[in-house]
């Protein structure tokens, strides 16, 4: 079997099944508030300092807003988010960079920034605090480590596969691990950074709801998304859902963040 041309040696791919059963189930978390089980095989103290490394870096080469109202405002947001939200003991910092880049992101450790660019699109307080809830989720769900975790496992599985296919013939052999790499694109890394959006989008709007700030600003948000950004990529080609998709898993999710806000904020 491991000396004639063309045949594929299977040993590699039991050997990739029985590690990654391995480590699916020695890496094991649960993502708060959604309770989903994921990988994670990197500390919380090493991915704060990856994340910390890399916001400083950003910071750096950026013009960063020092003062003024707009920096007020995202730091009374991202204080109220992170009042409700499972802290796991980050230690929050809050930043506006003047770009005209409609984003905003944080890093593990609680680092978070917001680009003047998206201002216009959160147009008032409940619509920034739903994009910031949405960033400050991944950070608390450890996305970025996740993510970090399939790569690792992708790139062993590929290892794997160029091994048991190393007697074929080069055409052949390029056509497997061609294969391999189209597949977990869009089978494996693709669906999760697709999930990773939907679990930021659902959790974070519970931390808008939770910090007395009105989620039914969520939806109209990523109405006025979708008119800034215009149709985007097909969903199963790209790492976000369609913006159609988040404006119905938002309906979907609405009658419990309401709840939720009538019994956190009694009153308003």
């Amino acid at each position: 079997m491991f000396n004639r041309r063309g045949r594929v040696m299977w040993w590699p791919i039991l050997a990739f099944g029985l590690y990654g059963l391995y480590f699916y189930f020695s890496n094991r978390e649960t993502v708060p508030l959604t309770g989903r089980k994921h990988i994670v095989d990197i500390s919380r103290e090493q991915e704060a300092a990856l994340g910390i490394q890399s916001y400083r870096q950003i910071l750096n080469q950026s013009n960063i807003v020092r003062s003024g109202q707009t920096v007020d405002a995202v730091r009374e947001i991202g204080r109220r988010i992170a009042a409700v939200s499972e802290d796991p003991g980050f230690k929050w910092e809050f930043n506006v960079i003047d770009s005209p880049q409609a984003n905003a992101f944080c890093v593990p450790g609680g680092k978070v920034a917001v680009y003047t660019g998206i201002l216009p699109i959160t147009k008032n307080a409940d619509g920034l605090a739903v994009v910031m809830g949405h960033e400050i989720a991944h950070a608390i769900a450890r996305h970025g480590a996740e993510r970090m975790a399939h790569q690792k496992l992708v790139q062993i599985g590929q290892l794997a596969t160029g091994v048991a296919v190393s007697d074929m013939d080069p055409d052949a052999r390029r056509l497997v691990l061609g294969a391999f790499g189209m597949g977990a694109q869009f089978g494996v890394l693709l669906p999760f950074s697709r999930e990773h959006e939907s679990e930021a989008d659902y959790m974070g709007l519970i931390y808008v709801a939770r910090s007395c700030f009105n989620p039914e600003e969520a939806p109209r948000l990523w109405q006025r998304m979708g008119q800034a950004g215009g149709r985007g990529p097909a969903e199963f080609t790209s790492t976000h859902p369609s913006h159609e998709t988040r404006i119905r898993q938002f309906q979907e999710w609405m009658p419990e963040a309401l709840k939720i806000r009538q019994q956190s904020c009694p009153g308003r």
